[in-house]
């Protein structure tokens, strides 16, 4: 059993995490403003802190009282359409106050960190599947905001005597198995997200942004991966770092690319019927084509995922935004 701390644990990913954690053993501490988070998340065992993750002598105090052995860093905001009208705020929340934060934990003796980061940071990737070591490009201040602390992380390690994880994620999607978190938001951006709020009737159709990309269909491909899988990934990173691994950095998905329309044409097999769609503009700041090499996770763990298959992702998905619309 470890102590670990999280921020952002009344998130998606971080709640699935925070279960995983628990369901293993470990002693878990949250801090989250909840400005974006939902306590109801997380499992009752953890313990919440509420308060903002810059609040240098708050974090202090909790690393001081408490004998972490890693800190999972997950707060932040998540919008690329909401980052481009707000630039600054992102790099507020996701660089600055992150900075700050990880500084006050390396201060203070904690110093084995994993950064949820994103596969944003490669922009528009000119290779089938983007590896590790391929060039960063970010095309928005979402993206921006996530390399910049990534690059904090790595030139400092050797300064703090620090080892890190960062994780790029690609698109993280579907529900734990057991219904006990999934995704919760105010205003849903990502595709399945809305899928899945037109298939409960929050929604009246799903609007595609943009069917001109040079891509097959024209719309625009991503590589899906099951919360669950990701949550696993985490776990490993965790356990790695906690015995003395080495610093890296890791694509999390599956190396499979689905076009926006084939992800409709399963949820259509899912559920039966066809859904409500209509064509809109592209949205400033997304990606074309963006499919994750995996072979580096894969290889140096010998890992394999368990709930690679698009079907079962959107299963999930869907069954959880029934249970949020009280349907089950």
């Amino acid at each position: 059993m470890s102590k670990i701390l999280l921020t952002g644990g009344a998130g998606y990913i971080g709640s699935h995490v925070c279960h995983l954690l628990i369901d293993h053993g470990h002693e878990v501490t949250c801090i989250d403003s909840l400005i974006t988070g939902n306590k109801e998340l997380l499992p009752k065992e953890v313990k919440l802190e509420i308060f903002d993750i810059a609040e240098k002598e708050k974090v202090k105090n909790l690393i001081k009282n408490n004998n972490f052995e890693l800190v999972f860093h997950f707060a932040g905001l998540i919008r690329v359409d909401e980052s481009v009208e707000q630039p600054e705020r992102y790099n507020n929340f996701n660089y600055t106050k992150a900075k700050t934060f990880l500084e006050t934990c390396y201060e203070n003796g904690l110093k084995k960190v994993i950064f949820s980061s994103t596969a944003a940071v490669y922009g528009n990737p000119e290779v089938e599947k983007v590896k590790e070591t391929d060039p960063t490009d970010p095309l928005n201040p979402y993206a921006s905001s996530k390399l910049e602390l990534e690059n904090f992380i790595r030139e400092t390690s050797e300064q703090y005597d620090s080892k890190y994880i960062i994780l790029r994620y690609f698109n993280v999607a579907g529900a734990d198995e057991k219904m006990r978190t999934g995704l919760i938001s105010k205003v849903s951006t990502h595709l399945i997200k809305v899928a899945c709020e037109v298939v409960v009737g929050k929604r009246d159709k799903l609007i595609i942004n943009g069917d001109d990309y040079a891509t097959p269909d024209g719309t625009a491909i991503r590589d899906f991966i099951h919360v669950s899988d990701l949550a696993e990934i985490h776990l490993i990173s965790a356990n790695h770092l906690i015995g003395g691994g080495e610093s890296n950095l890791f694509n999390c998905g599956y190396g499979n690319g689905f076009s926006i329309k084939e992800v409709i044409k399963e949820i259509n097999k899912v559920i039966n019927k066809n859904l409500e769609t209509s064509i809109g503009p592209r949205r400033s700041g997304d990606s074309e084509m963006i499919v994750s090499n995996v072979d580096k996770f894969m290889k140096y763990f010998s890992w394999k995922p368990k709930y690679n298959n698009l079907n079962y992702i959107l299963k999930t998905a869907i069954k959880w935004e029934k249970k949020l619309n009280n349907q089950i």
